[in-house]
């Protein structure tokens, strides 16, 4: 087995947990399964033993592969699986134009995924989602998501232009805190480094998100999280969350 390679038919997850996640969520993609003949020790085996079976995956015992596509050492488990395309459903949106860091673009994935969105718009060129490292640094949060590539903006918004746009910008007209959602919409974000430009201001409701004058801007990954929580704040009040102790 190859080291995966920017379009390859085939990917890989690397680790325990997001191979039982590939399991779950998308099985009829799964190829196959490889574990390292030291896995009985970790408690996620029997949860892929009894996914595998379930779904008639074939588990390989093979530590040289393990050790060839795992640049870590506490790597048991790779699930390889058919890369595919998902569509996209007609509720919230995050929308990213050309995101290139991966580490970035998986913690994306992870957050998306914890504050209840589930499709992501990617305008390229991009980042290769597929690339394990992305699937990593999501910890198998791309299996719950849908995702959909588009080579423009404009071509994403002429086929969802029946909702609200809200472009997350510098220049942006209102402060996030005054901003209150009308549903379905799209949360749009620019690039790491250079953000959106101001053709954006002609898309709907831009917004910046205050902050102190010590710093000029927030990355990415933190101004998502914020957008992401202002705008899922209703869907939170009066529920009972998950906690965990620290």
């Amino acid at each position: 087995m190859k080291l995966y390679k920017k379009g390859d038919e085939t990917s890989y997850t690397l680790g325990v947990f997001p191979t039982i996640e590939l399991l779950i969520q998308k099985p009829e993609m799964v190829k196959r399964v490889v574990v390292h003949s030291s896995i009985e020790q970790n408690k996620g085996y029997p949860v892929i033993q009894d996914l595998c079976e379930k779904y008639h995956i074939q588990i390989d015992v093979h530590d040289r592969t393990i050790e060839k596509l795992s640049p870590k050492n506490n790597c048991y488990a790779i699930g390889v699986f058919q890369t595919y395309t998902s569509l996209l459903h007609n509720g919230n949106h995050v929308v990213l134009e050309h995101p290139m860091d991966m580490g970035n673009m998986g913690t994306i994935m992870r957050t998306m995924l914890g504050f209840g969105y589930k499709d992501l718009v990617i305008i390229k060129p991009a980042v290769d989602i597929f690339d394990p490292k992305v699937i990593r640094a999501s910890m198998g949060a791309i299996f719950h998501l849908n995702i959909a590539f588009y080579d423009t903006f404009e071509d994403y918004h002429t086929q969802f232009s029946k909702r609200e746009f809200y472009p997350f910008m510098l220049k942006g007209a209102q402060n996030i805190h005054q901003v209150k959602a009308v549903k379905p919409y799209s949360l749009i974000f620019g690039n790491e480094s250079h953000g959106l430009d101001d053709r954006y201001l002609n898309y709907g409701q831009s917004v910046f998100i205050p902050h102190s004058e010590d710093i000029d801007s927030l990355n990415l990954s933190m101004a998502l999280t914020i957008a992401l929580f202002h705008f899922s704040k209703e869907q939170w009040e009066g529920k009972e969350v998950l906690k965990e102790n620290v």
